[in-house]
Order: structure tokens, then sequence, then C-alpha cells
């Protein structure tokens, strides 16, 4: 036993030690002229193939260091959004100085790094058939599906004075509250894994999934068009207000609104401060939604993959050049940082308990079209033991990695769906990839200069990116309800669903009169949370969709010639899950660039 034990070291010493000393191991036989070739539209490219990467080859290191990189990139504008939202100004975030915003996006790059090295090592529960993580490049990162819950949940424990939080100022006891509460309730999660594939396909069917994602899409739009004309927070809602009192007829508004109420950033930051809805806002936005189209139109492999970063850097460059950053957090910034150097009092908050289990619950749905998806991407099998365990896995992995990020400081952690856009437009499924990737996502991290950068950021910058990050979930949404057999049943379902949860999204306060507070403290904390249900349109459109779906008979008619369809596109559906938050499956048809 020592002996082969000795001679496994002893083999896997000479084969770093050829990797790291010789010209193939570093360089190898990888195109890496591929990667940064441009694309000229309307000519004719060549249709050769790039050999593909699996996921266990041997890999040169400089192409692991480089696909790990741009992979990291592509990552990056889904990580930062959720915590340079909910830290930033609004009476739906929690109105944070510029060192708690700064810790909260290094964190969340640190976290996501760490965590993604779960899911991609797959590590096997001893001899149960289980096993933690995928075994695939499934980057991990936080999931906008929380956003809606976690903002409808502040403006809730504002609206009542709790935590010591008023209605404008800054409020981190809310955040511990929500960490508390999602360290319970990311449980439920990881029982969904254990359950068999079909059980879950069962439940939640294209058609309850696919019109959730749109209400999750609906919702999330709306704040990213806020912060591109300016901003969420006291100016936004200064315009709203000047707003209805013109169509009221009042007259000389700025008698009892101050003027300097509407500028943004609300902030007294020192850079440049225009009105809500000025074009320098929307301009300043569309250059980074601009530029990520001139992208996908010109742009190599390399540059498509990491569209939305780089029109994010140039919106960040451009703001810098004409004094609309603020300089002064970055200068303030720590030179390193890590978790755990901001902390925040960890509380349970009950109101908050059944929307966090329905975000669970789409959580659970999302890994298990994600992980699909890369299986395929990855050229491996998506149906058999072998997949249904990395499917087991990855949900599991997502149900304690949402327990660890609460521990680390962060919101939920979910596969990417970019993971595979990413794999299919590089061929290289390579997990060696995917640990450089954790690398320089934790390196970012640790630089907190990096993340102070993104904070100083006019929100506008931000919003030209979240807007589209946030449009790709609607189209993902739809693309799911195309594996519908649309019948008059499944219209239905459909319009019911949308018809609450458009109307919840579009007025969040419709519910909020309906029923009385009570004195009684826990009678209260239940009227509270069916408020957050009621406002949070895809929370109570999950709720009629499931129920529907459930409830509705199935004419014999539409059975028959359904039945065909839905077994020609079984493994299709379990893709339909995939909310394609970055790229598109088209960039596997352009391959040959």
């Amino acid at each position: 036993m020592k002996t082969d034990n000795r001679n496994r070291i002893i083999k896997a010493y000479e084969c770093i030690l050829k990797k790291v000393t010789t010209r193939h191991g570093w360089l190898g036989n990888y195109e890496y002229g591929r990667l940064f070739t441009p694309r000229i539209p309307y000519l004719i490219h060549s249709k050769t193939t790039p050999p593909f990467l699996a996921h266990k080859e041997e890999l040169p290191i400089l192409a692991a260091i480089i696909v790990g990189f741009q992979h990291a990139l592509a990552m990056m504008g889904g990580i930062i959004t959720v915590p340079l939202i909910l830290s930033g100004s609004g009476s739906n975030n929690l109105n944070l100085d510029d060192s708690y915003r700064t810790y909260m996006v290094s964190s969340a790059l640190i976290a996501s790094g760490i965590l993604s090295i779960i899911q991609i090592t797959g590590i096997k529960i001893g001899r149960t058939g289980y096993q933690l993580g995928t075994g695939l490049i499934s980057v991990v990162g936080t999931s906008f599906t929380t956003l809606p819950v976690a903002q409808a949940t502040f403006a809730n424990i504002r609206r009542h004075g709790e935590y010591g939080c008023s209605e404008q100022g800054s409020c981190p006891n809310a955040f511990g509250a929500m960490l508390g509460t999602m360290m319970v309730c990311c449980w439920l999660e990881v029982a969904i894994s254990f359950l068999p594939p079909k059980v879950l396909r069962r439940i939640f069917p294209p058609i309850v999934t696919g019109s959730v994602v749109i209400l999750i899409g609906a919702s999330l739009v709306s704040s990213g068009f806020q912060d591109w004309a300016g901003g969420s927070g006291t100016c936004y809602n200064y315009a709203r207000a000047v707003a209805n009192l013109q169509s009221l007829g009042v007259q000389n508004i700025s008698s009892f609104l101050p003027s300097t109420m509407g500028v943004c950033p609300s902030s007294d930051y020192s850079y440049q401060k225009y009105p809500w809805g000025d074009a320098k806002w929307i301009g300043l936005g569309s250059i980074v939604f601009l530029t990520i189209i001139v992208i996908e139109i010109f742009g190599s492999p390399f540059m498509r993959t990491a569209e939305i970063m780089i029109g994010f850097l140039l919106g960040l460059l451009i703001s810098s050049v004409l004094n609309y950053t603020n300089i002064e957090s970055v200068q303030n910034a720590p030179a390193v940082t890590f978790l755990w150097t901001k902390t925040f009092p960890i509380r349970f908050y009950p109101p908050a308990v059944i929307p966090l289990l329905i975000v669970f619950v789409v959580l659970a749905i999302e890994a298990m079209g994600d992980v699909t998806a890369s299986m395929e991407a990855s050229q491996l099998p998506v149906q058999g033991l072998e997949a249904n365990q990395r499917l087991q896995g990855g949900i599991l992995s997502d149900g304690l990695n949402a327990f660890l990020g609460a521990l680390m400081t962060t919101f939920p952690y979910s596969t990417f769906a970019q993971n595979n856009g990413v794999i299919a437009m590089t061929r290289c499924a390579n997990i060696w990839a995917g640990y450089w990737c954790c690398f320089f996502l934790i390196l970012f991290g640790i630089f907190s200069k990096i993340s102070a950068l993104f904070v100083a950021i006019p929100d506008a910058v931000l919003g030209g990116m979240t807007t589209f990050l946030f449009a790709n979930v609607v189209t993902s949404g739809i693309r799911i309800l195309c594996f519908v057999e649309w019948t008059r049943r499944s219209r239905f379902i459909v319009a019911c669903t949308l018809t609450i949860g458009l109307g919840a999204t579009l007025l969040p306060d419709w519910f909020s009169s309906v029923i009385p507070s009570s004195q009684n403290s826990a009678l209260q904390g239940l009227i509270q949370g069916i408020n957050i249900i009621m406002s949070t349109g895809f929370c109570i459109g999950a709720f009629l969709a499931i129920f529907l779906h459930l409830i509705l008979p199935v004419d014999e008619e539409c059975e028959k010639t359904s039945s065909n369809t839905q077994e020609k596109q079984s493994s299709s559906v379990e893709n339909s899950f995939v909310i394609q938050s970055l790229i598109d499956e088209s960039v596997k048809s352009e391959l040959s660039i």
C-alpha cells in the first residue's frame, strides 16, 4: 500500500515537472490566434472546426490561464451586479457607504471563486452514489433571482422602522436579517437535490418555469432602467413626485420640493450632478449598451464572451475622464481585503421566509437546466446515471453554497448560465481552465481597489449594463415557453400567471392596504410576509402557476397531440430552464470564426 502511494506521488511529481519545464506543457497545440481574431460580418469564414478540449484532457498552462481569465471576465458582470445594486441608494436598497459597498463587491468575488472550486471539483460522498458539485466548469455567482425578494424585504423593514432602519438612511442590519433568514431557508434546496429529476420536471414543467423566469426578468429590468436614467435613490423619487404633482395641476412645486433633492447622485459627492432622466445620464448608459452591440458584431471570440465587462469598463473610463466618478472612494479603499473585514449582525426575519423558500425552489430549477446545458456544451452525456449524479451534485452544491455564502456575508450563489456560452465559444471544457477562473476571481476580490472602481462609477453606467443583463432573463423565459405545447390549457395558465405577476411587478403596493395591520407581533409578521409575497411578482406568479398546473385537467385531444412532441423534446426541455444571462446559444453556430 505504501509502495503504491509512493509510486503515485512520484508519477504526479514527474508529470508536474514535465508540464512546467517543457514548451509543450506551456503552449501545447492550442489555437491561440482564433480567440483574438475579430469577426468581419458577411464574409465567408473557414468551416474548419477547432479541436475540442475535454474536461479531463491535458491542457497547456498558457491556454488554461487565458481561457480561465476570459471565463472570469465573462462572470464578473453578473457577480458584481447584485451587491452593487442592493448596497446602493434607494428605499428598496441598503444605502451603505462606499467602504461597505466596496467590501460587498470584494466579498462577492472572493466567495464566488472559493465556492466555484467546490462545484468544479465534484466531490464524491462516500459510497452513497451522491456527489457535491458537478465536476464541470460550473462557476457560481450571486443570483439575480434573490434581487426582487431582497428589495421587497428591505422596503418592508424600512417601512416599519425595524432594526433601526429609517426610510432613507443606511441600513446594514437589514442585510444581516436577510443573511440569517437565507441560512435557514437554503436547506430546502439541499433537500430538493435528492429528488429524482423526473419528479422535479413533473412539478415544475416549462410552462411554470418559463412564466416565473419572465416575471423575474420583468421586475429586474425596471431596477436597471432606473439606474440608467440616473439612479434609484432620492432623485428618482423626486422626479416621480414632481410628475405626479404636475399631472394634478399643482403650481410652484419648487417652493415645497427643493430642486436640490432632484439631482443624481443623491449622495454628497463632489462629481457631476444632474436631474434624474437627464440626457447626460441616458448617454452614459447608452455608451455601455452600444459597446455591447458593436462587440457582438465585430468582436473576436475572446471579446464577445467578455462583452458585458468590456462595455462596463469603457463606461467607467469615459465617466472618469468626464469627472463623473467618485475617485475618493478608490483612494480611500485599502489595497487588499478579505472576507469578514466587515460584518453584519445575523438575525432571523420571519416575513421573508416564504418568499425565500420560493427563491430556493427557483434556484434549484435553474441549476438543473444550467448543469444540463453545461454537460451538453462539454460533450458529455445528458442522460443516465452519471448525468443524474452531476445534476444532483450541482443542486446540492448550490444549496450548501447559499449557506456558506451567507457565512461569507454574501447573497446565495447559483451556477451561472454563461458558463455554457464560454465553453461553446472557446471549445474548452477542461476543469483546469475553471480553476484558473476561480483564481482570478479571488485575486480581483482581494485587491479591493478593483472593487472600489466598480463602486465609484455613476449609476447610469451600471444601469446600461444591468438592463441588458436583466433583459436576457426575460428572453430566456420566452425561450423556455417555446418548448410548451400551446393548447387552451397552457395559454390559460400563462395568462393567469402573467395577469397577477406582471400586475404586482408594475404596482408593488397594490395589496398593501388589503390586510389591516395588527398589534399582535406574530400576526403582524405573517401580514408582512404576505405583503412581501404579493408585492413580488414572481413569488405570487410561481404559486399561481404551480397551483393551476396541478389542478387543471388535460384535454384528451391535447394530451394525444402533445405526447409525441414531449418525448422528442425531453432533453431540450431540460436545457430550456437555462437563464442565458449573457450569451445566447447562437455562439455554437459561430465556432468556426
